[in-house]
This record gives structure tokens, C-alpha cells and sequence, in this order.
């Protein structure tokens, strides 16, 4: 028999809870590595505090979160080494540059600073953001932000990628570079996990797929398994007990 390896991303019992809600409620999910994995559900499900608290960007009351085997908060150095998250609502430095937002987290990771600036050229001449680079943070628009923030999640060269809603607010030409940017890191061995609301995009790219509502996972595991003949925003309906409008409703739109 061969060896077992160990899923990239393991969320073990993971809770939290603010006042009398679960916003996350005992998530049990595993993201094989080598995948391409979307997470999906309605809003307010519990997608981004899952997330947040799987990176180490907030504390669980209860569970943990593994990262091919390290413990997010028991060795959060060495977790952290290995992945680069594109978090919900990042805030940045408003008064560095582009070029010295990269520079500055490069070398906060503890990279050469010759290494920092050749990867930073690059991944500013690739997604589009050479000229922006000598432009400071405050002035970027939402989709800038989110490309420098996803240059920053790749300057070291992460064995897992977290990204929540990677191409919001993008424009197509550098939303189809950052696509093939990504199948490119996947097939080169890395991992992404993806959290989208565009369940065309989500089907498109991921090979595996969880929903999550009410704080729970719903479904999980290999995209065709979860869909079960449907297409993925069927399946997602009917998991999350949506309903669609009656026809009748809002007919006054239509005087």
C-alpha cells in the first residue's frame, strides 16, 4: 500500500462564536493537496471566519487547523511560512507604494531583499501593476488592491494559497492572468483554496468543492460527487434551502 499523504488544509472541530451565535460551528473539512478547492455559501454561512481562523488571522474558541500537518496556533511561525492569503477586506499600508508594500513583506518574511525586488518586478509586470507600483496604496482602486494583495500572497513562493474572492471587482484582462497564474501554481504542486460566490468560476477551476451554511460543512469533496449530476448552483440551492422569488412578487417592476 502506498503513503497516505496528508491533506494540505485539515479544520478539525474549528468553532466560533459571537454573543449567542455560531457563526462557525464544529467545521470538520479536509483540502487534499495538489487541489484546486472552492469554498461556497450563502452569506453570512461562516465562509470567511472558517478562513480566517484556518490561516491564524483569528483565534477559535474551540477545534484546530492543521497546514500539511502544522498546527496554525500551536507553531503559527512555521504555519505561516507555508501559505499566502489573500484575506477578506485586507487592510494594507495606505502610505508604502506598491513596489514597497512587496518589499516591505518580503522582507518581513525574511527573504534577501535582491530576491524580494526580482519577484516583485515580475508579479508587478504580470498582473498589470508596473506604472502602479510607484503609486501609493491610498490611491488604488478595489481591484488593485486586490492584485497587490494577491502579489503579496505569492512574492515567497507558498506551498498553500487562501484566497477570499481573488477576482472581485478585477478587470476581465488581469482576472484571466490571474486564472492562468493560478493553474500554473496548481499543477506546479501547490494548493489553492478559493472562496467565491461566482459558482461559474468555482465550477470552471476547482476540482474539489465544499458548501458551507448556517456555520456547518453541507457537502464536500470532489466537485462531480458534491454536484451529483447537477450543476453546481442547483446543487448549492438545494443544500442551502433557497427558494426562488414567485413571479408574482415585485410585479410593480414591471409597471
Amino acid at each position: 500500500m502506498g503513503i497516505v499523504e496528508s491533506p494540505a488544509l485539515r479544520l478539525i472541530g474549528l468553532t466560533k462564536t459571537f454573543g449567542r451565535r455560531h457563526v462557525v460551528d464544529h467545521v470538520e473539512l479536509q483540502v487534499p493537496r495538489g487541489s484546486f478547492f472552492g469554498l461556497v455559501g450563502p452569506n453570512g454561512a461562516g465562509k470567511t471566519t472558517s478562513l480566517s481562523m484556518a490561516v491564524g488571522l483569528l483565534r477559535p474558541d474551540a477545534g484546530r487547523a492543521e497546514i500539511f500537518d502544522v498546527d496554525v496556533w500551536a507553531d503559527a511561525v512555521r504555519a505561516k511560512k507555508l501559505i499566502g492569503v489573500l484575506p477578506d477586506g485586507l487592510a494594507m499600508p495606505e502610505r508604502l507604494t506598491g513596489r514597497e508594500l512587496l518589499r516591505f513583506t518580503g522582507l518581513l518574511r525574511g527573504m534577501e531583499r535582491s530576491e524580494v525586488d526580482r519577484r516583485a518586478e515580475e508579479l508587478l509586470d504580470t498582473l498589470g501593476l508596473k506604472t502602479a507600483g510607484r503609486t501609493l496604496v491610498m490611491e488604488y482602486s478595489t481591484g488593485m488592491r486586490k492584485k497587490i494583495g494577491l502579489a503579496s500572497a505569492l512574492l515567497h513562493a507558498p506551498k498553500l494559497l487562501v484566497l477570499d474572492e481573488p477576482l472581485e471587482a478585477v478587470d476581465p484582462v488581469s482576472a484571466a492572468t490571474i486564472k492562468v497564474i493560478l493553474q500554473r501554481f496548481v499543477r506546479g504542486g501547490g494548493t489553492v483554496v478559493l472562496s467565491s460566490h461566482v459558482m461559474a468560476l468555482v465550477e470552471q477551476f476547482c476540482d474539489h468543492v465544499a458548501v458551507i451554511d448556517a456555520g456547518r460543512v453541507a457537502a464536500s469533496g470532489p466537485l462531480e460527487r458534491v454536484r451529483g449530476g447537477l450543476s453546481l448552483e442547483e446543487r448549492f440551492v438545494s443544500l442551502v434551502g433557497g427558494q426562488l422569488p414567485e413571479m408574482e412578487a415585485l410585479a410593480w417592476l414591471a409597471s
